[in-house]
């Protein structure tokens, strides 16, 4: 007679084989057979009957476990880019299961929210409990909406605050979720979209009144899913931190490093000092070392904390708040370099001739004490003559030495010749109450200009060290300008009467050449916003490809680990290629290095954007007391629906609709880049200048509407009259022959009309 196995031994066999689970498989697994299969049978339904297991069609399962084949939602993202799942069959009385979901290389890519069918693996000794793989996706993330809630009868309607959005959203009454007239909302599509009214959402989430002056950054945080709030167990991790002693250390603790940043700096995590080099083999050469905060200390890979600051991939900074990477405790306390505090940090010592170039470099992983904590203007007012008792005593010993560096800088930098743009930054001031206060543009002292070339070369020098070192890391790449955008350029060029040659390999220099051409004429902010324009996004990626724009064919971020993850993955490669701990890279770090580098340049242009999105809605708040008054601009971009303009006075952006332009059509024409009147002849091009009056400033969506007024001093013409004409009307319905003979002549016209 063969043994029948216990119950103790059916739950295990179950649990190690979760889809090895009908009556046949156990049997077959303990070798029962014949006449014994009936006190299996027994068994079982003795354990169904306890609650240790339940049927399912023909096979057993644990009901405190998920069964073989579950659907599964798909959650956002962790620190590590890893998806997890939640499991909606899961009934049990313990904790939920934690699912991670396996992608294969064929596999359709999935979001948060996605509803999977997944064949589940149970997975023993791991931070998980199941490995899932796709069978299929049986459902969509549900599209997200930021908006203003307006209630009515039967529920209400959400009004978009995204300025690219026109549809609205309607919202049961049983979905509003409290929702208040008025309210900013956020809000999900609520089943699928129909092909009659509106389509249906509901509400997840209230944000206040959207007029209030931090609903503005709130709103872009929002919007664009930037992570602001850190977890428990990564506040708790932070806390625990303690300051780093001197034990492994260089000591740099009499080295006279300062700190420079702007007068409101968040956090400190660079520090400067230059003299000049004593070496007789360097007549005129200096020595310059930057310290940097040694964020790699705190953060070990795999930690909570790393997680997190992988899944932030950088801070973003808005006129009123910050989003860190890191926890307050590490970013603005033992990673920031306070004056007169001992920091852990990184450090790298530069030689350079007198001619500015790099002769020598070496790191070391220190201990330093920050002499001051200085701003831009007060440093450059000490270097202008007007010290005071805060820089008085830095003037001789620190400040001119750091000023005598960077006039070497600058010539190897005029050697070089990195990409030389003059296009100003704006900056929003706030007051008290969080409203603007005013809008300027931001100083480009030479006490910002020393800071940055003294970064450059920091991180060209870890660069070069770990290609020497032949350790992984990331650099941060900017490929040269398409073919394409590159002809664009030129004809903007031509257009104003200046040349971009063709027929050669592009440098910066060549650039540079039209750059300079440019300056000082009418035409000096056009070529500048297209130079800028026809560049490519700079990236992060584990393949060397050089920075254009730079001019150099080694860079990688390694000054600011505070508040860019890039910069922490080059600390610790830094770290592992002297050997300076076991917190360096670690072999998993290594191989998803490719991942770790899509991730971060993804959330690095989320921030952009949040940050851009910010700043319109408070140029628009505070335009918005101004509608109807007049200012100048000049034409920025154009569009089929009409023309953007940029405003002199604040940097803003509006658009003057094409319906509101005369009483005519314009033919639009992308490869010129112009509208044209079909009746005047009028046209509109890029660079024009223009006066405008602000027709309408819609703070919740960052929208400026704008009338025409003139076009390069002259008036708008009347149009042709007799309405609004469509191209049926004018029969514009043109062969490809005639369309193209018509741009061509069009491109002509704006070239005499330019010269002119």
């Amino acid at each position: 007679m063969t043994r029948i196995p216990s119950k103790a031994e059916i739950l295990d066999w179950i649990a190690a084989h979760p889809t090895h689970t009908s009556k046949r498989d156990i049997a077959k697994a303990f070798g029962i057979k014949g006449s014994d299969r009936i006190d299996l049978k027994r068994i079982l339904k003795e354990l169904e009957a306890e609650g240790h297991l339940e049927k399912r069609k023909k096979t057993y399962r644990d009901p405190e476990r998920l069964p073989p084949v579950s659907v599964l939602q798909i959650k956002a993202p962790d620190g590590d880019g890893d998806l997890f799942a939640r499991p909606l069959e899961w009934h049990g009385e313990g904790v939920e299961p934690i699912v991670l979901v396996m992608p294969r290389a064929s596999d359709p890519a999935l979001g948060e929210g996605d509803r999977i069918l997944a064949r589940l693996t149970v997975v023993q000794d791991a931070e998980y409990h199941y490995e899932a793989r796709l069978i299929r996706r049986i459902g969509t993330n549900p599209r997200r909406v930021i908006g203003i809630f307006r209630k009515g009868d039967e529920g209400g309607r959400i009004v978009p605050i995204d300025k690219s959005a026109s549809t609205e959203w309607a919202v049961a009454e049983n979905a509003t979720h409290g929702a208040r007239d008025g309210e900013l909302v956020e809000a999900e599509q609520a089943g699928p979209k129909s092909r009659l009214g509106l389509p249906r959402a509901r509400v997840v989430d209230r944000l206040g009144d959207p007029s209030a002056p931090k609903a503005v950054s709130l709103i872009a945080i929002h919007q664009h899913g930037i992570p602001d709030h850190f977890p428990d167990e990564v506040i708790a991790e932070a806390d625990a931190a303690k300051p780093m002693g001197l034990k492994g250390r260089e000591d740099l603790r009499d080295l006279p490093l300062i700190t420079i940043d702007p007068a409101d700096a968040r956090d400190h995590d660079d520090a400067c000092y230059a003299h000049a080099d004593d070496d007789p083999k360097n007549p005129g050469g200096h020595v310059i070392w930057v310290a940097i905060a040694d964020v790699a200390a705190y953060v070990q890979p795999g930690s909570m904390l790393d997680r997190e600051a992988r899944k932030r991939g950088n801070s973003s900074y808005f006129p009123d708040r910050v989003v860190p990477m890191l926890p307050d405790r590490l970013s603005g306390d033992l990673c920031s370099l306070h004056e007169g505090v001992p920091r852990a940090c990184v450090a790298v010592r530069m030689q350079i001739d007198a001619d500015g170039n790099k002769i020598a470099h070496r790191f070391v992983r220190g201990l330093m004490r920050s002499a001051a904590s200085l701003h831009y203007a007060e440093v450059q007012e000490a270097m202008d003559g007007a010290p005071t008792d805060r820089t008085g005593p830095f003037l001789e010993p620190v400040i001119k030495p750091l000023y005598a560096a960077y006039a070497a800088l600058v010539k190897a930098r005029a050697e070089r010749q990195p990409l030389d743009l003059d296009l100003p930054e704006r900056k929003i001031v706030l007051d008290e109450k969080g409203t603007v206060a005013s809008v300027n543009f931001r100083d480009r002292l030479d006490a910002h200009k020393l800071i940055e070339e003294f970064m450059v070369l920091a991180n060209v020098a870890a660069a070069e060290t770990l290609i020497k070192k032949r350790t992984p890391l990331l650099f941060r790449v900017h490929e040269e300008p398409s073919p394409e955008k590159l002809e664009a350029l030129r004809e903007t060029a031509r257009a104003a009467g200046l040349a971009l040659a063709k027929g050669q390999v592009l440098q910066t220099r060549h650039l540079n050449a039209l750059l300079h051409g440019a300056a000082g004429t009418d035409d000096a902010e056009l070529i500048n916003i297209s130079t800028l324009r026809s560049m490519q996004q700079a990236y992060y990626g584990p393949e060397n490809f050089g920075h254009f724009g730079l001019a150099l064919r080694n860079y990688a971020h390694f000054t600011s680990p505070i508040r860019r993850y890039a910069d922490l993955i080059v600390h610790r490669a830094l770290i592992t290629a002297h050997g300076w701990g076991d917190d360096g890279l670690d072999t998993a770090e290594i191989e998803r290095l490719e991942q770790t580098a899509t991730h971060i340049s993804e959330t690095e242009r989320r921030s952009m954007m949040a940050e851009r999105d910010t700043t319109d809605r408070y140029l628009a708040a505070y335009l918005a007391e101004r509608v109807g008054n007049e200012f100048e601009g000049r034409i920025s971009g154009i569009a089929r629906f009409g023309a953007f303009v940029k405003l002199d006075e604040t940097g803003a952006d509006g658009l003057v609709p094409v319906r509101s332009i005369g009483r005519e059509f314009f033919h639009f024409d992308a490869e010129a880049g112009t509208l044209m009147g079909a009746d005047t002849g009028l046209i509109i091009a890029i660079g024009q200048r223009v006066k405008v009056r602000l027709a309408q400033a819609t703070p919740v969506t960052g929208g400026l509407e704008l009338e025409l007024l003139s076009i390069d001093d002259k008036p708008m013409p009347a149009g042709g009259g007799g309405g609004r004409r469509s191209p049926a009307g004018r029969s514009v319905k043109r062969k490809s022959a005639k369309a193209k003979a018509k741009r061509s002549k069009i491109k002509r016209k704006v070239e005499r009309k330019r010269r002119s």
